[in-house]
């Protein structure tokens, strides 16, 4: 039999029934592309992501700087990609700074850009929800948080699209390298400015917090402050975009969700628990072993590099009942779709909270989102699953 390839068009459609095919007849097997090894079992996701002596995130930074890249990427130095104890050394003076109080004065501006993305929306009728909300609202808040130029919001996605392409550009590709090679520099040169400016002249940011933050008379160098710039900036993009697209996504293939909600607010919370259970933001999450080792009775070599399908263990049938059924009144917490243990995400508060300011501006006003599109076009990566485009007709209340 032939080896499943996550990267087919089938697949990316619609994994799940191939992920519970897994489940139940190869939950620890090899696929493609290049045999990776995949998880797909809830406890046994859990187990790896706890057994970090193993399971190492450091391993992975090959990924993030090939040799053929030619070039230091900064997202190679970020905790994400760090293993104990200098994983939680990272953890503890960037946690200082990423706080509720932090997330609870930036709710005003999430609401005020909502409110005013809803009203554009209104007014067009037609959208596609990814460009003409989802990004723009996400970058507000990156603006907010981080104090980055918002003048600079064309080029924020080219340059998201551009590190998260890095692992998929082949050696032969030199226009591809090139052209990424290009956006490190032009992104680490903003970012080293940014960081000098707000030394000589600290303001209400991320940024100026993350440079008084202090543990045991320990700061982060600049290269760990670049670092978590990089992954903050293009994971925070990523991941958000993705959690709001599949937020409207759902809306519209489930429209008495709508009208559930709006008689019901005290349900946003939980909807937005179930859209995380039922499509993560993160899809999966990689590993590399760094010794043989056992998982679900099946030997790991090695030096695997193992794809922890969180996208499948969210819909594990020993873990939760009826998995494919959308059902927020499970009151289900989908924390596995932010991590677990040392790698549980810091920027989890930030993104629920944003999830429920846009709900709580969207559902008053529309009615109705359709989708206008027969079917959907899928990016191809393992660690996000996110239509390209979402077209939408937007109906008032």
């Amino acid at each position: 039999m032939s080896r499943l390839n996550l990267f087919s068009p089938e697949v990316r459609e619609n994994p799940y029934p191939f992920y519970a095919a897994l489940r139940r007849e190869s939950p620890v097997c090899q696929v493609d592309p290049g045999g990776m090894w995949v998880v797909t079992r809830y406890d046994d996701i859990v187990a790896a992501l706890k057994n970090t002596q193993v399971f190492s995130s450091a391993g992975l930074r090959v990924a993030s700087e090939p040799p053929h890249l030619q070039r230091h990427n900064p997202l190679s130095d970020s905790l994400i990609l760090a293993d104990p104890p200098r994983h939680s050394q990272l953890r503890n003076l960037i946690g200082r700074a990423f706080t509720a109080s932090t997330v609870g004065a930036l709710e005003p501006q999430m609401r005020s850009k909502a409110a005013r993305l809803v009203a554009e929306m209104l007014q067009r009728r037609t959208v596609d929800f990814i460009p003409d909300f989802a990004y723009r609202a996400q970058v507000n808040v990156l603006v907010q948080l981080l104090g980055f130029d918002p003048s600079l919001q064309d080029d924020f996605q080219r340059w998201t699209t551009d590190i998260l392409s890095i692992a998929a550009i082949s050696p032969e590709d030199h226009r591809r390298l090139g052209e990424v090679r290009s956006t490190i520099d032009e992104m680490e040169r903003y970012m080293r400015d940014l960081l000098a400016s707000r030394r000589r002249k600290p303001g209400n940011d991320l940024v100026s917090d993350l440079l008084r933050s202090r543990v045991n008379d320990s700061v982060l160098t600049d290269e760990e402050l670049l670092g978590f710039l990089f992954l903050l900036f293009v994971a925070g993009l990523e991941t958000a975009v993705t959690l709001m697209t599949h937020m409207a996504l759902i809306l519209a293939r489930l429209p008495a969700w709508m009208d559930r909600l709006r008689a019901e607010p005290a349900l946003v919370p939980h909807f937005i628990e179930e859209s995380l259970r039922f499509e993560p933001p993160v899809h999966a999450t990689m590993r590399l072993t760094l010794a043989e080792t056992e998982l679900a009775g099946v030997r790991l070599p090695a030096h695997a590099v193992v794809a922890l399908l969180v996208g499948a263990g969210l819909r594990d049938e020993a873990k939760f009942h009826d998995p494919e059924r959308f059902h927020p009144e499970r009151r289900a917490q989908a924390s596995l779709a932010f991590g677990h243990g040392a790698h549980f995400c810091l920027g989890a508060l930030l993104a629920r909270a944003h999830a429920r300011v846009v709900l709580e501006e969207l559902l008053p006003r529309c009615r109705r989102l359709e989708l206008r599109a027969e079917r959907l076009a899928w990016n191809v990566s393992l660690n996000t699953r996110c239509p390209l485009a979402l077209p939408i007709e937007v109906t008032p209340t």
